[in-house]
């Protein structure tokens, strides 16, 4: 069995991993990269594995860096059944269809300025059009359900705690007599968060792909965010401008949401309105009213009385471009969510050119922000952000809340792995910038003694129930070995048993042989 790092290895976005056998390939997400400029070009290129000649695919979650690329996919040439939870078939219902719409708007600007500087046109990876012919590839699954793909590969989908519907996969491969166990850790939650249960214990597998989003660093702010909202919202209200949360139309704005519900219903809240707008928070808002099997019990108790987050009285759903557009006239006293999270694309841009530059205003961050994207920039103290083509000051105060993330930190990573009854061969380290796969790496070595690669993008490993080799250690063995067999035979220097240790070697030269062969 052949495991390739098609996405999500060497940096955080554009999941995807290719499981072959003999007789199959199971593809696990077809994520979209985000970031800087080199990463997100990987977009355009040719798939590297050709659609068609994969049988299955098996989606963790509906976060666009693990599924945004299923339409080009399809349109490439997919013929296959696509497998999720039924919250993740909704969203992507929403998610994918806005991904194609917002690539439509962006190239269309693009070749406005194409157009008029003689410039060759481009065309989005996929339209809306595209998205929504994609749906009809996507299958329902429970969590705890196992799905026998072909005789020899089944998987399971077992909750992850990090947004509605999110799974942890389990997948099992059977090779002749032998059975090997994989597990995709997907984006694994915190424990505690609103609306959904904690990640799921997992009994055991022999390779572990698990992410490293936060191995090097502590959500430091999880236990007071609640508070750390509160006197961000009285600042910038104090101060007479607008609070612009850039945040994910999906977990993140419901998040959010509850937490001021929280401060509402305690008379902790000023006189502001608090505006959704984005299209896709509200649909998703939508879907988590119809996914209540997903929550926790103490959301459900919430959802079933007055005090539903989702209605409250000072909320406002900004649904068309008209309503979007009024919103820029708005000087001061309001709370706008936009999308996207990491102000790449999107309502938010619109928003940020329209209050960035006033210092009465603020700014909060409240997840993760890519390398190259202009939430990273801002974080990073940007003077000034390129937005449609326009040079905008910056002089709004930025802020951050890391609690808010529906990432495990390294702390909740190193528990979850500690909750496995039976440890991993092998832990293979994905969806993290380098400090934080080896910092992770380091400390799972020294707390578990368990061996942890940290795979290269387009990186193939031949996993077998015993053994791993990587490309370069199959080629590197290969030559020792025959280096060994050759000294032996020239020198004569081998004592003992000499015909057996020869066989020995000359056996092992073989299954490396054959493991190259498999490589090629």
């Amino acid at each position: 069995m052949k495991l390739t790092f098609l996405g999500a290895a060497g940096t955080v976005t554009g999941s995807c991993f290719l499981i072959e056998t003999g007789a199959s390939r199971v593809m696990v997400d077809c994520g979209m990269f985000q970031g800087p400029r080199l990463i997100r070009e990987r977009n355009y290129q040719k798939f590297q594995v050709s659609p068609a000649t994969v049988d299955y695919l098996l989606l963790t979650h509906a976060h666009i860096d693990h599924s945004g690329l299923i339409p080009k996919f399809i349109k490439n040439g997919f013929k296959g059944k696509i497998y999720a939870t039924a919250a993740t078939v909704d969203l992507c219902g929403i998610m994918l269809p806005d991904s194609g719409f917002i690539q439509e708007m962006e190239v269309e600007r693009l070749n406005r300025k194409n157009k008029r500087a003689g410039r060759p046109l481009v065309e989005p990876i996929y339209n809306a059009e595209d998205a929504r012919a994609s749906l009809r590839y996507l299958y329902k699954v429970s969590y705890g359900e196992t799905i026998n793909l072909t005789p020899e590969i089944k998987a399971r989908f077992i909750n992850a705690g990090h947004i509605l519907g999110s799974a942890i996969l389990e997948v099992w491969v059977r090779e002749g007599s032998e059975q090997t166990k994989l597990v995709f850790s997907g984006d694994l939650g915190t424990p505690g968060k609103p609306y959904i249960e904690d990640p799921a214990v997992v009994a055991g597998a022999d390779y572990l792909i698990m992410e490293s989003t936060y191995g090097a660093r502590l959500h430091e702010d999880s236990a007071n965010k609640l508070d750390l909202l509160h006197k961000v919202i009285w600042e910038t209200y104090r101060k007479g401008g607008n609070l612009v949360i850039p945040a994910f139309a999906v977990e993140r704005t419901q998040d959010l949401l509850y937490d001021i519900n929280l401060l509402v219903k305690d008379g902790r809240f000023p006189p502001m309105d608090v505006y959704i707008d984005s299209p896709m928070a509200i649909a998703a808002t939508e879907v988590f009213k119809l996914h209540q099997e997903c929550f926790d019990n103490e959301t459900r108790a919430i959802m079933c009385g007055a005090d539903s987050p989702f209605e409250m009285p000072n909320l406002r759903y900004s649904r068309t471009t008209e309503e979007s557009v009024a919103l820029n006239n708005i000087k001061g006293g309001a709370l706008i969510l936009s999308a996207s999270g990491m102000c790449d694309a999107g309502r938010i841009k619109h928003h940020l050119r329209h209050n960035l530059w006033r210092p009465e205003s603020t700014v909060l961050f409240v997840g993760y922000q890519a390398p190259g994207t202009k939430g990273r920039q801002l974080l990073d103290g940007a003077e000034f952000i390129r937005i449609h083509g326009e040079e905008v000051k910056v002089r709004a105060d930025i802020r951050e809340i890391d609690g808010y993330s529906s990432h495990a930190d390294q702390k909740g990573l190193l528990d979850w792995l500690g909750t496995f009854t039976s440890l991993p061969k092998k832990i293979f380290l994905v969806h993290g910038e380098t400090q934080s796969c080896t910092t992770l790496a380091g400390l799972i070595k020294e707390k578990f003694g368990v061996e942890t690669v940290i795979p290269q993008w387009l990186e193939s490993i031949e996993v077998t129930p015993g053994i791993v080799f990587t490309e370069d250690q199959v080629l590197q063995a290969h030559s020792a070995v025959a280096a060994k067999l050759q000294r032996a035979l020239e020198d004569g220097s081998v004592k003992g048993d000499y015909a057996a240790i020869v066989k020995q070697l000359n056996d092992l030269n073989g299954l490396i042989e054959r493991l190259s062969s498999k490589e090629a």
